[in-house]
Parts: structure tokens; sequence; C-alpha cells
């Protein structure tokens, strides 16, 4: 098969997974590999005229490429509200890992203790490609979300470095104990100099312009992987902890490129997970999954109900962490990429170094992916909503802007048991919404503290109404990727140009909410003229149709503000966007006192 053919196929068949594993709302990475066994093993479709050598630096670029992003998203902020916990769970839980692992893996599935000792450092990785997603999915509290993230972005290279020190020793002729510890120290320092140094020299010389706009990702990629390969060849493997570092650095510097670099990372990196996880599984061959039995089912459950609950409990023994966040580490603990491709690399060459039982090692640790990967990606939003870590399913109406009309707004919203936060910097316009007993938060949006401490998992719109159409801009197109574009919604601007091309591009903006006219001053100048916030309710009697002729013109007499349905479920409305309701939904809208009263009643 021509080798172009062969990719186009790796890579349809990589986002295809993709698309149905969104569509039927399984954990991508269970989908992907069940592509990969089917075009490889089973059908021999793919088949690589690659050697293993060749293949194993090829899959370690891309694994550096998804460390590199996972390490960008960790922010040094959370160290200081959750230190103690990331504390214990990068530095004491590797190695408790590592020994509990190797002994389940020797005593249970019955592995000579060089392939157990190797297996053990491939199972401490938990997976940043598999946990990020189902955090997101998930919606956990800021501080169990970091705990979780902050694990598995460190630990994937810590596994990895202690898998080769732990291979190089029982393979190569002479290895010993001091031997390791030199391993180890030379790639923390490959790590500090070439990931610390060089992430800190590459956004210095990104902040003075020494690069156009347009060539800093590509080049940024380039610097990464050099960096990678540089560390490989002082110390075998160190590059994936000096990518860690560098996407550490470089994340937590404030460039104003940053967002630009993390969504054009984030992009490659969904393309390289869909094509390892389907050229990883494919190399495997049909005889290896004989190996598959109840001594390795039984390893496979040890390691989730024993040895990862043994571990967190160790690691974790008298720190200052909440109790439920204890049981929610013990039990998630996801393997993704790494965890594959480490033991891609380490199962052929252990065989080749005269362990045989090493060819069980690539098959067993795709069980424990595909295992973990559903009992905790389908698992973990119930668990952790059961023990109050985690929002119920997201509904409600984040508003920035404090104002009389946002308290209006909030209050019936409020009365309607739909959940609404009011956000401003000015503590004095939110004085009178948190009397009220509207949840408030004081400071400024956009700020790293509000994305540290703002508590938005379980809210669903986000509508910015301040005075300003700028800054309204700016906030909705800084959230959308937060909140979804589809759900960012702003006040349009006071003096509308009827010109398309002097107007903000929808691109530039959030969606204008409401019927036009419907800016800031418009809403206050009608609050002060008598009109209130209501709420009335469809049935088959009494539609939206009757109602728009009861109140008069939309826009000059009342305004459609949005809905809720008879689940509780709130829907803001727009006229750039599709608008449905039904007989029970409660309709919001803005009008005066007069043309409300009759509407309530008819609606009864």
């Amino acid at each position: 098969m021509h080798t172009a053919t062969l990719l186009l196929i790796v890579l349809s068949a990589g986002l295809a997974s993709q698309w149905v594993a969104w569509r039927i709302h399984l954990p991508a990475i269970v989908v992907l590999i069940t592509s990969g066994l089917l075009l490889g093993p089973v059908s021999g479709i793919i088949q690589l005229e690659l050697s293993q050598t060749e293949l194993t630096e090829l899959i370690g670029l891309g694994v550096a490429i998804i460390l590199f992003e996972g390490g960008m998203d960790l922010k040094l902020g959370e160290v200081r509200r959750v230190g103690h916990g990331v504390g214990r769970l990068t530095i004491v839980g590797p190695p408790l890992a590592w020994i509990l692992g190797a002994l389940a893996a020797h005593f249970v599935a019955g592995l000579s203790w060089p392939v157990s000792w190797v297996m053990g450092a491939i199972l401490v990785v938990t997976g940043p490609t598999v946990i990020l997603p189902l955090l997101r999915q998930a919606r956990l509290n800021t501080e169990s979300s970091s705990l979780l993230k902050w694990e598995g972005i460190v630990n994937d290279p810590v596994g990895v470095l202690l898998a080769v020190l732990t291979f190089q020793y029982f393979t190569l002729a002479g290895s010993n104990w001091s031997q390791i510890v030199t391993g180890l120290g030379a790639a923390v320092a490959v790590a500090a100099l070439l990931g610390g140094l060089g992430g800190w020299l590459i956004g210095w010389f990104f902040r003075r312009g020494g690069v156009p706009p347009h060539l800093k990702a590509p080049l940024l990629m380039v610097l990464v992987l050099a960096a990678y390969w540089t560390s490989n060849l002082v110390q075998h493997e160190a590059g994936l902890l000096t990518v860690t570092v560098m996407g550490l650095v470089i994340g937590n510097m404030k460039l104003v490129e940053r967002e630009p670099l993390r969504h054009f990372k984030e992009n490659l990196t969904v393309v390289l997970l869909s094509v390892l996880f389907i050229i990883i599984p494919s190399q495997m061959k049909i005889e290896q999954l004989e190996f598959l039995d109840l001594r390795v089912a039984a390893f496979v459950l040890t390691i989730l109900l024993l040895v990862r609950p043994l571990t967190i409990a160790l690691a974790t023994l008298g720190a200052p962490m909440r109790g439920r966040d204890k049981l929610l580490l013990a039990w998630i603990a996801p393997r993704g990429i790494v965890a594959a491709a480490t033991a891609g690399i380490f199962g052929p060459a252990l065989v080749a170094a005269g362990y045989p039982d090493a060819e069980v090692l690539l098959p067993l640790v795709f069980l424990i992916i595909i295992v973990t990967v559903l009992a905790h990606g389908l698992t973990l939003g119930p668990l952790a909503r059961k023990m109050s870590l985690a929002a119920q399913e997201a509904n409600g109406l984040l508003v920035v802007g404090a104002s009389p009309w946002s308290l209006a707004l909030a209050q019936t919203l409020k009365d309607l048991k739909v959940d609404v936060v009011v956000t401003d910097g000015s503590y004095q316009r939110l004085k009178p919404i948190r009397m009220n007993g509207i949840k408030v938060y004081y400071g400024e949006i956009l700020s790293e503290h509000a994305e540290h401490e703002l508590d938005n998992e379980h809210l669903s719109y986000l509508l910015c109404a301040t005075d300003n159409h700028f800054y309204n801009a700016l906030v909705c197109k800084a959230q959308g990727a937060v909140f979804g574009h589809h759900r960012t919604f702003q006040l349009a601007p006071q003096m509308e140009s009827d010109q398309e091309q002097k107007r903000l591009t929808l691109q530039q903006r959030g969606y204008f909410a409401f019927e036009p006219p419907t800016d800031f001053c418009t809403l206050q100048e009608r609050l002060e003229d008598g009109w209130t916030v209501q709420s009335t309710r469809l049935s088959e009697d009494f539609d939206l149709d009757k109602l728009k002729s009861r109140l008069g013109e939309p826009g000059d007499d009342w305004l459609l503000l949005g809905s809720v349905s008879p689940q509780g479920t709130l829907q803001i409305y727009s006229s750039e966007q599709p608008f449905k309701t039904d007989a029970g939904w409660t309709l919001l809208y803005f009008s005066r006192n007069s043309d409300a009263e009759p509407t309530k009643q008819v609606a009864g």
C-alpha cells in the first residue's frame, strides 16, 4: 500500500473514531484502540514498513508534543491552593505506585521480576490525554480538578523515566544503582536546563517581538521537538520530562500569545492522539492476545481495587486534604497514550533482551487502558456529583456587570430556581445584588484569580451586560471556549451601525442577546420607566404567538429574554439564534407592569 494512502487511512480512521466517540458519549481512547485493532491484527489493512526503532522514535515525537501541551495547561497559581496534595501525588505517589504495581505484576500476573518492575513503572502514569477531557465532561470543582490534572501531567514523564532506568538496570551489562541515580540526576539536570531555562528564553524572545506572529506556533513546535531530541542524547527518554517542564514554564509566563499557542497545540494534539492510538494497537499480533487469561484479569482488578487505593492512602497519609478528594483520587486513574507508547517501546526490547514473558506487556497495558478509561470515565461524573465535588447538570447564568437591571433579571431567575451569579469589579455595584441573596463574584472576570476561584462549572450561559460594548465583546471572546460560543451573549451596542461592515464581526464578539434594541442605556431607561422582568407559563391554549399579540410589538413594547423548560433548563433568547418553546415552558420577558398582569392571568 502506498504511504500516502496509508496515512490517509490512519488519519481518517482516527478522526472518525473521535467523532463516533463524541456521538455515542464514550471515551475516545476506547473507540480509537478498537479501530486500531480492527485495522491492524484483525484485518491487516495497516502494515507499516518501518523498523521497531523508527516507529518508536516517531511515536516519541508525538508524545513529546502531547506532554508539552499538557504542561502548558498547568497553572502555578493552583499549587498555592492545592500544593500539599500535588506534592504528595507527584513526589511520594510515583515510587509507591511503582513498587506496588511491580509486586502485583509478579505475584498476581506471574511476570518475571525484571518485566514486573518495568510494568510497575509504566503504570505510574495516569494519562493527561484521558484525564483532561474527563475533567471537562465531569465539571469537577477547581481543587479536585487541579489535583487530578497535576498528577496526570507530572507523573507521565516520571513514570517513563522509571521505566527507562529500570530497563537499563536489567538489560545493560554492569548496571547498578549508582548508575540509576546518576541517570535520574542527568534527566533532572537536562530538564531544568533545556526545559526550564530554554522555555524561559523562548518566552523572552517571543515577548520582545523576535519572531513574527505567524511563525511563533510552528517555531515553538520545532523547538520543543529539538529539546526532546537533545535531552534524549544526554539520558534516554529524559526528553519527556524536558518538554513537560518547558510547557509549564512557557504556559506560566503570561505571554500575549499564550492562548493562540495553546489552541494550536490542542488542535495538533487531537490529530496526534488520533494517529498514535490507531498506529500503536495496529502493530500488535493476534498471538499476543492469547496471553490474556484469568491471571491477567485478576491483575487488572488488583491494579484498580488494591494498588491505586493503597498508593493514594499511603501517599496522602496525614496530608491536609479533604477526605472526599482522597476517595476520588483512590478510584480515578485512567491510563493513556504515554503508557501505551512506553509499553510499545519496552515490550519488544525486553523480549530481545531475553525476557520472553515481556510479550504480554503491550496487550496487558492496552487492556488496563481500556478498563480504566471505561470504568473511570463512566463513573467520574456521577461519583463526583454524589460526593459534592462536581456541579450537577450545567444550568444557570453568569451575568457580567452589576446594575439595577442585572438585579431584576437575577431576582426573577432566582425565583424560578435557576442558578445565577453576578460578577463585577465594583463592590458598591454588587452590594444591592448580594443583599438580595444572589450569588456574586467580586473581581475582574478575566483575572487569574477568577480563573481559579470563580465557581462556574454549574452555569451554562454567559451574559455580558456592562455599559461598555467592547469590554462585553472582549469577555465573550475570552470565555467562549469555557461556555461554548453558542452560549455566550452580550448586550448590543448603544449606537449600532446600520452598515454591517462597521460592526464588530460575530467572530470578535458574543451573540447579541434579546430583541434589538437591547443596549445597556435602553434597558436602564425602561427600568426607570416602570418596566419589570416578568415570567409567564405557556400552555396548549396560550402559546408564544398569543403572548406576542397580547404584549404588542417586540422590541418597542416588550423584550423576550429567554425561557425555562418544565425541567428547569434555562435558555437565553437571541434574534441571532433559533429559539423554540412549547407548552409548559416559562417565558422570561421585559415589559411594563400594566401589560404583564393580563398575560399572567390568561397563562395561569
